[in-house]
């Protein structure tokens, strides 16, 4: 299924060939959305390599060159996930030393970003511990998608271009008859992106009373909105467990709704995720982006590109333009 959806998708792929001086590389965690979003620039994706000495110790070679030139290194932060960063962060380390005149990391998914406050005595958080590492390491921009928290984007000592996939996914629903549907949102955190996602779509919204007892065990009391008799499409920003989504699940059946969709962003799918969604038979659609690889054996998964999205926010960097002007929602926010 194609990207799209309003002013952002009518513009993706305007005036790319104009896209000079870059160097693409890709780390390993998802080399085909480089490859697609090279594509769609029209530049080749520049070859690196990556080995492991005896001691377990990793080492990157960048095999272009890179004196003077735009680099943007692609990496999503998924599992594993230190590995990942590793490697991200000695590609960065290997650009600067060869002159790159700019650095930028692609991150399409930042794991870290859901470590983002001390919620218990003695811990680190994380999420801004790594975007200070990914500072020093050299980057001068990130561009990522749907950090889990606005007040992620701080953690980053350099400029960071926030994306959002709403657009692309709400294109997804709109060939749908919505005239019965609502947007539930599994907790009041995210309400704020399920509000817009319902505005997008022309729905009303409805949202979960959450409280988390673990990692992967959430007890979700109640529904504030309603959805007795509506068709629910449950938006949330990262499925990893799954434990979340299948919580509101099993509490939106006891409404009686007509039918269960579900929307995220980052579908990392960890766990028993596809065990417990395979489970759901009354599940009608998954539909997740591209932002991480597609998991093994789930079912009525479809997965949405927005390496359309990335790319003309590429191009844009490149020539100095706006990228928040992709959007227009205000309510959405980038460099």
């Amino acid at each position: 299924m194609g990207p799209g959806g309003g002013d952002a998708g009518s513009r993706i792929g305007l005036g790319l060939h104009l896209v000079t001086d870059i160097t693409v590389f890709s780390g390993h965690a998802h080399r085909q959305f480089a490859e697609q979003m090279c594509a769609i620039l029209g530049i080749e994706l520049s070859p690196s390599r990556l080995s492991r000495f005896s001691n377990d110790c990793l080492q990157v070679q960048l095999r272009a060159n890179c004196r003077q030139r735009d680099v943007y290194i692609v990496q999503p932060l998924v599992p594993p996930t230190q590995e990942n960063l590793m490697e991200l962060l000695m590609m960065v380390d290997a650009a600067r030393g060869a002159s790159a005149a700019h650095v930028t990391v692609v991150m399409p998914h930042y794991a870290y970003a859901r470590s983002d406050k001390k919620d218990a005595p003695r811990i680190s958080i994380g999420g801004r511990l790594v975007a200070d590492l990914i500072h020093t390491a050299g980057a001068n921009r990130v561009l990522t998608m749907a950090l889990h928290a606005q007040q992620v984007h701080g953690f980053f000592s350099m400029p960071v271009d926030h994306l959002t996939a709403l657009p692309v996914l709400a294109q997804h629903f709109r060939s749908r008859d919505l005239s019965k549907t609502v947007v539930v949102s599994p907790d009041f955190g995210n309400a704020k992106e399920a509000n817009q996602f319902a505005r997008m779509l022309g729905v009303g919204m409805a949202a979960g009373s959450k409280r988390r007892q673990a990692d992967d065990k959430v007890v979700i009391d109640a529904i504030v909105g309603k959805v007795g008799g509506k068709d629910v499409i449950i938006l949330d920003d990262e499925i990893a467990t799954a434990g979340s989504v299948v919580e509101l699940i099993e509490t939106v059946r006891r409404y009686h709704v007509n039918s269960v969709s579900i929307a995220t962003t980052h579908g990392l799918f960890t766990g028993k995720a596809v065990e417990r969604l395979n489970a759901q038979d009354d599940i009608v659609e998954i539909v997740a982006t591209d932002t991480v690889p597609a998991p093994q054996g789930l079912e009525r998964l479809t997965t949405v590109s927005v390496a359309p999205l990335f790319a003309e926010a590429v191009h844009r960097i490149n020539c100095g333009e706006s990228v928040s002007g992709l959007f227009s929602d205000e309510d959405t926010y980038g460099e």
